[in-house]
């Protein structure tokens, strides 16, 4: 799967196919609030986005706050709804702390679609790229091999009240435990706030508490590389095993010399049309079934779980397939 770029290449097809384009005073708009602005994560998913405007003639954009902090993001939502946005397309910092303020949303007949938020109540729908616990399952399998299946390890997420990254930790905490006995956690979730330096902070912390753990996992997009850091100044990229969450474009250097061993993702771009598509579809009142396609790779036969649709969207890259993800 290359995905990556071919998105905006063929998303154009795909778009037509599913979504023919609006006529003016159909014009609906859509806003896209992210968790944080600016980082390359969420530059990709605005690339999905700009491409599901061009797609249909939607005014579609993207935004978020400044810093990842749930309380930025509830005021940022609030200015969308000021503005008279049709729809929102949200991947939430807290789901609890959006809750409120994605209920009123819905209360002025604003369509709420989410994104990593599968426990969202005041939304339309969910869209998760994949089953987030089978998702950190294969990370830590992927950890777990590269470990030799023995050893202390530790875990990373961008917040505590993420809510998939807590899915993903729990996932590979259990599947531990199940499959790999003689590995051992060691201390608490480190939480990094989406931060590279802090995530290199808390390796370093992890380092000093724990002289023999051999293995990190990573969610945030930015903690393998903060990790990777921290594991090249100590040059032991030969004696510890580094795996998580993230972009070639974030964590490609730390691959190539090893101090991360391996990463896996979902093309953000992809789920920022997914969510842009289903927002039109429900302002459309087209159904939404459980089997359907969506026209992007990894949602050809989505599964429906309640208010939550599940894709089959994950990638494993190292080294040697990065150069196939150019984002």
């Amino acid at each position: 799967m290359k995905t990556g770029l071919k998105l905006l290449a063929c998303t154009a097809v795909a778009g037509a196919a599913l979504a023919a384009p609006l006529v003016a005073q159909d014009k609906p708009k859509i806003a896209t609030v992210v968790k944080i602005a600016g980082i390359q994560w969420f530059n990709r998913m605005e690339e999905g986005v700009k491409q599901y405007a061009a797609d249909t003639g939607a005014d579609a954009f993207l935004v978020g706050p400044a810093q990842a902090d749930p309380q930025q993001q509830v005021a940022l939502i609030e200015d969308m709804i000021a503005q008279g946005v049709n729809a929102l397309a949200v991947v939430p910092m807290s789901p609890e702390a959006l809750e409120p303020v994605l209920g009123k949303a819905m209360g002025q007949g604003i369509t709420v679609i989410t994104h990593e938020a599968a426990a969202q109540q005041n939304t339309n729908w969910d869209i998760e790229a994949f089953q987030n616990e089978a998702f950190g399952a294969n990370l830590m399998e992927r950890l777990a091999t590269c470990m030799g299946g023995e050893g202390e390890y530790a875990v990373f997420v961008g917040s505590l009240t993420s809510q998939t990254h807590n899915q993903w930790v729990d996932g590979a905490i259990a599947y531990q435990k199940e499959k790999y006995p003689n590995m051992t956690l060691v201390g608490d979730k480190n939480e990094t706030f989406d931060d590279q330096q802090n995530a290199y902070a808390k390796a370093q912390e992890v380092l000093r508490a724990f002289p023999n753990v051999k293995g990190f996992q990573g969610s945030a997009s930015t903690d393998v590389a903060g990790i990777g850091l921290a594991i090249e100044e100590r040059g032991l990229e030969d004696q510890t095993c580094v795996i998580g969450t993230s972009l070639p474009s974030i964590a490609g250097q730390y691959l190539e010399t090893g101090a991360v061993d391996g990463i896996g993702f979902w093309d953000p771009s992809l789920a920022g049309y997914a969510m842009n598509k289903l927002a039109s579809m429900v302002m459309g009142g087209e159904e939404v079934t459980d089997g359907m396609d969506l026209g992007l790779e990894g949602y050809e036969n989505v599964k429906i779980d309640g208010k939550v649709i599940y894709g089959q969207a994950w990638v494993n890259v190292d080294k040697d397939n990065m150069a196939d993800y150019p984002f």
